[in-house]
């Protein structure tokens, strides 16, 4: 019963924090093409060791379920960017008062923001061709990001960008 409930609340959170994701890829690539990668030598992917670990091993699960193998000698190499930001409240109220009279005015504006701002995360994954040395496909996720959550949590919200990130990957025709 306590995993249960356990993961119900992970799964109400993961519900919560959305991750918005845009992708661009070269129309003329043959996806079929590719059927093996592997990860740059000195990809900084700006994340924490243990994060980054977490994300390569998702990674490497979500890309053999799709068919595609780890090489030594790859197709295509895999590069991640990440960065952190914060994100600066969207609503504010505006307050005014003024006042007018026989040629003399006033008046006072203070913008109050509503809400807290957010802590956001980006992470950037570049797909190029081994051969050519080109980028062929590239996504970047923006989701909400907790500094001290769990490991749990911070797993979950990898999975949840990884999943969402490599949904449409390869693009359909």
């Amino acid at each position: 019963m306590r995993k249960f409930a356990l993961l119900l609340i992970l799964g109400l959170l993961a519900s919560c924090s959305s991750v918005r994701v845009n992708y661009d890829y070269d129309r003329a690539t043959n996806f079929s093409n590719y059927t093996t990668y592997n990860y740059f030598n000195d990809m900084d992917s700006g994340l924490s060791p243990l994060d980054e670990k977490r994300l390569l091993r998702l990674l490497d699960s979500t890309m053999q379920v799709k068919g595609f193998l780890l090489a030594e000698e790859p197709d295509m190499f895999i590069n991640i960017l990440s960065n952190e930001y914060q994100e600066l409240p969207q609503n504010n109220v505006g307050v005014g008062v003024g006042g007018t009279g026989r040629n003399v005015g006033g008046g006072i504006s203070v913008g109050l923001p509503l809400g807290r701002s957010g802590l956001k995360r980006s992470i950037q994954f570049d797909l190029v061709d081994a051969q050519k040395d080109a980028l062929f496909w590239k996504a970047v996720s923006e989701s909400n990001f907790k500094e001290g959550g769990t490991p749990i949590m911070r797993e979950q919200q990898l999975r949840n960008v990884v999943s969402k990130v490599f949904a449409k990957f390869p693009p359909e025709k």
